[in-house]
């Protein structure tokens, strides 16, 4: 079997004006967390996946704990895309947890 890793990217943008929206923000946040998203920048999540239908199945868990308000989106891209990424100001963060060397596949 062949497997072509893909990165789940989440982006959001989420209203934090009352308390009930920070709290809907929190769980949110903590949500992707705990389903193995990292941080690539405020409000932008990734997380490795072995496959689009990985990536594709990890999207349908992300919705079932949707904040009732603001913008989530989502992209699916290929490690070949993601590494294609241009830091034009920064450096990257060399963290295990955001790389495919972590990926273990039985």
């Amino acid at each position: 079997m062949r497997y072509q890793v893909m990165r789940l990217m989440i982006m959001f943008d989420l209203p934090v004006e009352t308390s009930k929206q920070r709290k809907a923000y929190r769980t949110f946040r903590k949500a992707l967390i705990n389903e193995g998203f990292v941080m690539v920048q405020y409000s932008v999540y990734v997380r490795v996946c072995v496959n689009k239908k990985s990536a594709m199945f990890m999207e349908r868990r992300v919705e079932n704990f949707l904040p009732p308000n603001g913008l989530v989106q989502s992209l699916v891209l290929t490690e070949k895309q993601y590494n294609d990424m241009h830091f034009l100001v920064g450096k990257s963060i060399d963290d295990v947890r955001n790389s495919s060397d972590r990926t273990v596949i039985l």
